[in-house]
């Protein structure tokens, strides 16, 4: 075994890796950017090297700096987590030529798949079952053009050297053709320096099955049993489970000799993953191979009992595969959520911000947390807006989903956006519930899954009313404490008036909306008057900070984060933002006037579709904003017509900048 590995990654899977590693007495070195000098995988490894500025471009994919930081600071091996350099051929030569082991597969498998269509050819030739499609060199647009009507739409079009949903794009008719080509191949090239494509048959309501592989160097191959991954947006995962619902032995053990079959095709060492796509009845085809450890990991870890870290390192080192086939075994079921800094609501555009507050289920038998985040940290715009993958494991599918639910409703983030209402509303929902899962499962039932924020109760208006005035009962007490005269009234917050009934009002606004509510002070407790009813209210802030409120005699425990005159409160499983108001010091909201329409998010200009003087309808593309290694299509909100494009091609935009004003028709 190595005495010391560095890790070339960062976040959630450095610190996965760095867990194992001091498990096993194995130091661990960290490197890091400028913008990750604070980070939580710096803190918790034994050594940390910092290489470069925050863009990843000048730091962790300069395979140089990783190489002179594993050499000077004495490590024997890297580690490449996933994504980066971790199916870069090139690093991994570097490596070796370095005379460092790299924790992964030989140079030869990672070429063999990092193109997609040589990556089919070779599988093709094992006996792999493959989908129908073109995987060819020649790349001429007509050429493939005419390949797509001779498999007939819909077709997919995917990044040859691609993977995570970029350079991807469907295409239902042959007149959007050349628009999705153009987009997937520039989306591509700039995640890859690749605009070599794949055209492929797509599949109607087909499911995403994953065997995890493993194979040693004395010639053992295993797998790991399936894991299934049909839960995507923007054709990323965001929920994983283990085994798959509805698969039968015969058909498991079937896709498990064919995902073996294919790491030996290629002389594989190490944790791989090959993908399948399943059609509805059943048949699978080989879609590509992960020559690294996946994100989804941990769900194949809690079913089979077994650290797939550990196995690496052992591989790495020269030692046989810690088990046979014979020996593996599934027990219970598990699942992995991914937790993002993202809105569902606006077609998962993903989120920066400070995470001003941060808590997760305590961890045990039945929950597990992998993150490379705490709280008081920053979602920034360099890096996969990843929180947390929250894991759960029970005796079956069913008790999971339980374990599942309850372990979202645990979970509060407060400072960012993110998806945690859209997870405990897809783990809730009858058809996912039923097993009834595909890729296009979230597009299929978007309109369950993005619901509008919960309504604001009488219940939610009382309880940020009692946070409100015990906050500021104990702000009075400390005041008192620490000023000359403790009796002085200005301490006092009993809302005494004379000739007068000890009142005060407060306002709410949710989403625009204002709620009004009326305080009465009594000795021992409140009684609020809410829009619909009066509620009596008594309650305590708690050590931990929590709200303990009794509100018409029933007794409960909540969580409210204050910001200034922000509240979140996560109140039976549900969140709820208020902000309290004042009317004498806040103006109202203004709209942009002008149809202004303003960036998202900070990113780059890739395309223009429009120019002054144009006229748009509906829904028509204005421009394409990369941001956060995604493209995200700007569109018109209504017909008008383009006043003024105030960005070009290739210039960097801020969050709330105009891109654009459009003079809207009837105005």
């Amino acid at each position: 075994m190595f005495d010391k590995i560095l890790i070339a990654n960062r976040g959630e899977i450095a610190c996965r890796v760095i867990k194992t590693a001091q498990r096993l007495g194995v130091r661990s070195v960290a490197v890091y950017s400028e913008a990750d000098a604070a980070s939580r995988h710096v803190a918790l490894a034994d050594e940390a090297v910092a290489i470069g500025p925050a863009p990843a471009r000048d730091s962790y994919l300069c395979a140089d700096k990783i190489v002179a930081a594993a050499r000077e600071s004495g490590a024997q091996a890297i580690h490449p987590g996933y994504g980066f350099l971790s199916e870069n051929a090139a690093f991994a030569e570097a490596c070796a030529a370095a005379g460092l082991v790299f924790i992964g597969p030989p140079v030869e498998a990672i070429r063999a798949m990092g193109s997609k269509s040589a990556a089919k050819q070779i599988m093709e030739k094992a006996g792999v079952p493959l989908v129908p499609g073109y995987h060819g060199d020649d790349q001429d647009d007509a050429l493939l053009a005419n390949e797509a009507e001779r498999i007939g739409y819909p077709v997919l079009l995917k990044a040859s050297a691609g993977g995570g949903g970029k350079g991807m794009r469907v295409v239902e008719r042959p007149d959007d053709f050349d628009a999705a080509l153009a987009a997937a191949r520039r989306e591509s090239e700039a995640a890859f320096g690749d605009t070599a494509m794949l055209v492929e048959k797509y599949l109607v309501k087909p499911r995403h099955v994953e065997i995890q592989v493993f194979a040693d160097g004395h010639g053992e191959v295993v797998h790991l049993f399936e894991r299934d991954c049909s839960l995507q947006r923007r054709h990323q995962k965001v929920l994983e489970e283990a085994p798959a619902p509805g698969l039968d032995p015969a058909r498991r053990e079937a896709m498990g000799r064919a995902a073996v079959d294919a790491a030996r095709a290629i002389g594989y060492v190490g944790a791989g993953t090959v993908e399948f796509i399943v059609d509805a009845d059943g048949t699978f085809f080989f879609m590509e191979m992960n020559t690294r450890l996946q994100v989804e990991h941990p769900v194949t870890e809690l079913v089979t009992g077994q650290d797939l870290v550990e196995w690496q390192l052992r591989v790495a080192a020269g030692e046989p595969l810690p088990q046979t086939q014979d020996e593996l075994g599934l027990n219970g079921h598990a699942f992995e959520a991914r937790i993002y800094a993202e809105d569902p609501a606006r077609d998962f555009l993903p989120a920066t911000g400070h995470l001003a507050h941060l808590r997760f289920p305590d961890p045990g038998p039945h929950v597990r947390i992998d993150t490379g985040v705490r709280e008081g940290d920053v979602v920034s715009i360099h890096y996969d807006p990843m929180i947390a993958k929250l894991v759960v494991w029970d005796r079956d599918r069913d008790a999971a989903l339980r374990r599942l639910q309850a372990a979202l409703r645990a979970t509060q983030v407060v400072g960012v956006t993110t998806n945690l209402d859209f997870l405990a509303t897809v783990a809730a929902h009858p058809r996912y519930l039923a097993g009834d899962v595909d890729t296009g499962f979230i597009d299929r039932h978007r309109d369950d899954l993005v619901a509008p924020d919960a309504p604001v109760t009488d219940a939610v208006l009382a309880l940020a009313s009692l946070d409100v005035l015990l906050r500021r009962r104990a702000e009075a007490v400390r005041a008192a404490e620490a000023g000359g005269d403790p009796h002085s009234p200005w301490h006092h917050t009993s809302g005494w008036r004379l000739n007068e009934d000890n009142h005060q009002p407060l306002l709410f606004r949710v989403d625009g909306a204002e709620h009004e509510v009326t305080v009465h002070y009594r000795d021992d407790h409140f009684v609020i008057d809410t829009p619909e009813r009066s509620i009596v209210a008594s309650g305590t802030i708690d050590a931990a900070g929590d709200l303990v409120a009794t509100l018409d005699g029933t007794r409960l425990t909540l969580t409210v984060v204050r910001d200034d005159a922000d509240l979140t409160l996560f109140y039976r499983g549900q969140r709820h933002h208020l902000q309290l108001h004042d009317p004498a010091t806040a103006a109202a909201d203004e709209e942009v006037a002008g149809g202004g329409l303003t960036a998202p998010m900070p990113g780059k200009i890739v395309a223009v579709h429009v120019a002054a003087g144009d006229h748009v309808d509906r829904g028509a593309p204005l421009l394409v904003l990369e941001a956060m290694k995604m493209e995200h299509t700007i569109v018109a909100p209504s017909a008008g017509t383009v006043a003024e494009v105030r960005f070009a091609v290739g210039e960097q935009v801020d969050d709330g900048d105009a891109l654009l004003v459009l003079d809207v028709e009837g105005e």
